[in-house]
């Protein structure tokens, strides 16, 4: 697996974890301050849309994951 479907795969489950624990009408509500985090990957994906860059990328790639094509 190359380093941008992992870095796709971490948003995704970053996204649908904070929904789960941010939305009142989840059974596993806790706070409604857990949307922040889906507002921060959602920023850093436009940014690394715009700069190509992304922190985590530059992380896999330093452990020796492959980049993507």
């Amino acid at each position: 697996m190359s380093s941008w479907q992992i870095v796709r795969i971490v948003a995704g489950l970053f996204i649908l974890l904070s929904l789960t624990l941010g939305l009142p009408d989840s059974p596993w509500f806790i706070n409604t301050w857990w949307l922040a985090v889906t507002a921060f990957v959602g920023v850093n994906l436009m940014q690394s849309g715009f700069t190509e860059w992304c922190l985590l990328e530059s992380v896999l790639r330093k452990f020796g994951v492959k980049a993507g094509n």
